[in-house]
C-alpha cells in the first residue's frame, strides 16, 4: 500500500486540477468576431458559410391585396429568363421577414416560435452563384450551404417534375416540429403545417405583384430532398416552390 503521504499529494494534484478545470470554464471567453456580409452590388465569387446582404425590400406596389389574390394561380411553366436580385429578396422577405422590432414576421406563427426555416436552391439568378442558400431572417441575409446548381436533382426527387427543374429558383420551406411542439405537443404539429401554408401564400401573393409564376409542390421524397439540401436531423421539408418569370 503506497505511504499516506503520496496518497495525500495525489489527492491534491487531482483536486487543484478539477479545480483550474472549472475555473476555465466559468472564464469569459472572447466572442468570435462578426463576419461582414457581402455586399449584394458588389458580389464575387460566394464561398461556402458565407453570408449575403440582400437588397432592402421594398414595402409597397402598385399591386393591391385584393388584384394579387383575383390574379393568384399555380404556374408551372417559365421562360427560363434570369431573376434579379431584388425579386429574390422581395419573395424570402414576403415568405420569413421579420416586419416587428420583436421578430415578428411576414408569417404569423404560433406562440411567436418560428420553426420554418427556407432555402433558395439558385440556378438563373443576376449576379448570385448557383448553390443552395439558407435564408437569415434576421439581418435579411443569405448563408449559401451547397455549391452547384441542383435543380435537376431536387427535381428528380419530386417525381420529375419540370417546373422544379426550369424555374430560376426554388424555394424549400423545411419544419424544426420542436420549436413548436416543445409548447404546444401534438398539437403542434398541426400549427406548423398552417404555418407553412401561411408562408407559402405570401409567396404567391408576392409572385403576382412581381410578375412571376410559382406553384406549391409537395409530392417528393422527403430523405432525398434532405441529403440534396444539406439539411439538419431535425429539419423537415414541407413545400418546394419553384419560381420563374412565365412562360
Amino acid at each position: 500500500m503506497p505511504p499516506k503521504s503520496l496518497i495525500g499529494a495525489i489527492i491534491a494534484i487531482v483536486v487543484v486540477t478539477a479545480l483550474a478545470l472549472s475555473l476555465s470554464l466559468l472564464l469569459p471567453r472572447k466572442p468570435a468576431e462578426p463576419q461582414e456580409p457581402i455586399k449584394a452590388e458588389n458580389m464575387p465569387e460566394i464561398a461556402l458559410g458565407e453570408r449575403i446582404q440582400l437588397p432592402e425590400p421594398r414595402y409597397e406596389s402598385e399591386t393591391s391585396v385584393e388584384e394579387a389574390l383575383s390574379q393568384r394561380r399555380s404556374i408551372r411553366a417559365y421562360s427560363g429568363d434570369n431573376l434579379t436580385l431584388e425579386e429574390v429578396s422581395q419573395l424570402l422577405w414576403a415568405a420569413q421577414g421579420i416586419t416587428a422590432p420583436w421578430g415578428g414576421r411576414t408569417a404569423p406563427s404560433a406562440g411567436a416560435l418560428y420553426p420554418l426555416e427556407l432555402y433558395v436552391v439558385v440556378g438563373d439568378v443576376e449576379g448570385l452563384d448557383q448553390g443552395v442558400y439558407r435564408y437569415i431572417p434576421q439581418g435579411h441575409e443569405l448563408v449559401k450551404v451547397r455549391d452547384g446548381d441542383l435543380r435537376a436533382e431536387l427535381a428528380d426527387v419530386a417525381l420529375g417534375q419540370s417546373s422544379v427543374r426550369d424555374a430560376a429558383i426554388d424555394l424549400v420551406f423545411t419544419a424544426v416540429y420542436e420549436r413548436t411542439t416543445v409548447k404546444y405537443k401534438e398539437r403542434g404539429v398541426r400549427y406548423v403545417q398552417m404555418e407553412a401554408g401561411h408562408a407559402a401564400q405570401n409567396v404567391y401573393l408576392q409572385a403576382v405583384s412581381l410578375d412571376l409564376g410559382t406553384v406549391t409542390i409537395g409530392a417528393f421524397g422527403d430523405t432525398e430532398v434532405k441529403q440534396i439540401m444539406n439539411l439538419e436531423e431535425q429539419e423537415d421539408p414541407l413545400y418546394i416552390m419553384p419560381v420563374g418569370r412565365k412562360g
